[in-house]
């Protein structure tokens, strides 16, 4: 069990611990207030250079990473993977170690290859790597920012508790996640994040988009999704991924949607207090209504906001940290 990611990569929140998840997230709340001021920078990187490489297309993780690296002042390279070498034929191996000749302090990666970034953490040990999603995987700094927006908005609404972390917030919470579990590398993330904060995870879905290994998972499978509903306290819901072939396992979207999809009569089976969550991008009318996506209880927009300041906070531990182990 890894009780910090200072100094060292993030490929997985599989293994960290509750402190390891409570420190980022204490730091991220840090970095809400830098993203709040009128010059939105501080210097705590640097000097220092972080690589973006997109092998997967990607609009909020890639920008905010990259916004994330620039307001902590460090330079960025980012590779353009369609007119890079990659396109040629180069190995992954070949790309990195020509980027690592640059001088890099880090490498943010997204890759449809499960495993990519704990094989670049090999090739280049000196480097920190953060994983931006790998495969069927993992998709760490979106499991982070998930729980950290349910903190946040749970610390809002009692406020007047003089709780201290906020972590005590998540004990016992029920989080139901639905849809795409199979191919999806955000339910792993999150589910890893939530148990290991103390909450109780369910998992709603078509028996075909479930994993083959799910009763090894420390979740359980909902049969009655309008029940599991009203249990809830926060509702992730996922999108069905058809570039990864969600389509060859659900007879049609209609029918996902009529029987795993939060529509606006679903929805009434939810409490008031309930969140409604989705990592985006949405599709709406298939895994949720529009009318739903727009409810007050719906957070994907602040979800996309605190992808910042939880980016900030996983450079800075890891990049920063690396640094001050080697003065100490």
């Amino acid at each position: 069990m890894t009780d910090s990611i200072r100094g060292k990569n993030l490929l997985s929140l599989n293994g960290l611990s509750r402190d390891a998840i409570v420190e980022v997230l204490d730091a991220a709340e840090s970095f809400v207030e830098v993203n709040q001021r009128t010059v939105k920078k501080v210097p705590a990187l640097k000097g220092r250079v972080v690589a973006s490489l997109f092998f997967e297309e990607s609009t909020r993780t890639r920008l905010s990473f990259e916004t994330a690296a620039k307001r902590l002042s460090a330079d960025v390279l980012s590779l353009a993977v369609a007119s890079s070498s990659v396109k040629k034929g180069e190995s992954l191996r070949d790309t990195i170690s020509t980027i690592d000749a640059l001088g890099i302090d880090a490498v943010v990666m997204r890759h449809q290859s499960s495993g990519a970034a704990l094989q670049v953490s090999r090739y280049v040990p000196h480097v920190r790597v953060i994983n931006a999603g790998d495969g069927l995987h993992q998709h760490p700094t979106q499991g982070l920012l998930d729980a950290f927006t349910v903190r946040q908005v749970l610390a809002e609404r009692n406020a007047t508790t003089g709780l201290e972390s906020g972590s005590e917030l998540f004990e016992g919470l029920h989080v139901l996640i639905v849809g795409d579990i199979r191919h999806s590398r955000v339910a792993r993330s999150d589910i890893a994040a939530y148990v290991a904060l103390g909450c109780e995870v369910r998992v709603a879905a078509p028996g075909t988009l479930l994993p083959t290994d799910v009763e090894n998972w420390p979740v359980t499978v909902v049969s009655d999704f309008d029940e599991a509903l009203e249990w809830a306290d926060v509702v992730g819901l996922l999108r069905l991924q058809r570039e990864r072939g969600t389509g060859s396992f659900v007879p049609s979207l209609g029918e996902f949607t009529a029987t795993y999809g939060l529509t606006l009569e679903r929805s009434k089976h939810l409490r008031p207090s309930t969140l409604i969550m989705h990592p985006g991008p949405m599709n709406r009318g298939v895994e949720i209504d529009s009318r739903v996506a727009d409810l007050p209880a719906a957070v994907i927009e602040r979800q996309v906001t605190n992808g910042v300041p939880i980016r900030m906070a996983v450079l800075y531990l890891t990049v920063a940290g690396s640094q001050q182990e080697r003065q100490s």
